[in-house]
């Protein structure tokens, strides 16, 4: 049967990858891309522009989402700045938003997690590993996570929480090192001073990671924190070498520069048993 899958944040770096994913993978369903601007969302999408956060206890709102039967929540401002007090100041209204889905009737919502709920930790993180968030961008996310789930608790909605690590890929709009390096090249910058580069971490391209969020999303055999992820660690110096090589990109990295964070990681990544059994059991199984 038809479903009308939503996605929140559908302009955002990783929101038009997720789009362009579900048009693909579900040709038969409805894909509703929800946010305040849509110049990077593929046409094929329908469109709505409610600002969910203004108005997410609002009884109408599932209405004028198009009554999802999935609805896959991305959206969230100043993501790449993990001080901003907007993560802080935002969490009521994220949740407002997911439980108003839930009472209406959504039957999945999928949430976009971050390894940054677990705060500095070494080693594989699964779904049971501690969270020790130690910026305001994890601590929201943390509290979102624990909300949701709580509030969850013996209703009808499937709850997925999509735990990213680091993001490669589509490198002029994700705002990371690489497009900084792309920005400096173009300065005409001989060097730029850099961390020491020795942290590994759980490295995933754009739009594998945008597939592997879009198979989660549509299943419900699989439920809970699903790691979407490589699986294994790169150290950050090997990407940012490699990134110079494949660009063919003059600018030199200055190692050591500056100090690495104090909420980074020596080596993090994820297990990614659940979301290799999405991919390989068939991501359209068990509606």
């Amino acid at each position: 049967m038809p479903r009308t899958i939503l996605v929140t944040g559908a302009n955002g770096y990783i929101g038009q990858h997720v789009i362009k994913k579900l048009l693909s993978l579900c040709p038969d369903d409805t894909v509703v891309a929800a946010d305040l601007k849509n110049d990077n969302i593929d046409r094929q999408a329908v469109y709505v522009s409610p600002d969910i956060l203004r108005e997410a206890g609002s009884p109408n709102l599932y209405d004028r989402l198009r009554r999802p039967d999935v609805c896959i929540h991305l959206a969230w401002q100043d993501g790449f700045n993990h001080n901003a007090e907007s993560h802080i100041k935002n969490l009521p209204a994220h949740f407002a938003f997911l439980k108003n889905m839930i009472d209406s009737g959504c039957s999945s919502v999928s949430v976009m997690g971050t390894m940054h709920e677990i705060g500095c930790y070494e080693g594989c993180v699964d779904e049971k590993t501690p969270c020790n968030p130690l910026s305001f961008y994890g601590i929201a996310k943390n509290a979102l996570r624990q909300s949701l789930f709580a509030y969850g608790q013996g209703k009808k909605t499937n709850l997925k929480w999509l735990r990213a690590f680091y993001i490669t890929g589509d490198d002029l709009h994700n705002k990371s090192i690489f497009s900084k390096i792309l920005e400096l090249e173009k300065e005409g910058k001989k060097s730029f001073p850099f961390t020491s580069g020795t942290n590994k971490y759980d490295f995933t391209d754009i739009d594998v990671l945008a597939g592997q969020i879009a198979s989660a999303s549509v299943q419900n055999k699989v439920c809970g924190i699903i790691n979407v992820c490589s699986g294994h660690a790169v150290p950050l110096r090997e990407k940012v070498e490699e990134f110079l090589s494949r660009n063919h990109l003059k600018i030199r990295p200055e190692y050591g520069a500056y100090p690495d964070r104090s909420y980074d990681s020596p080596a993090i990544w994820g297990d990614n048993g659940k979301i290799s059994d999405i991919l390989g059991g068939g991501a359209n199984a068990d509606y």
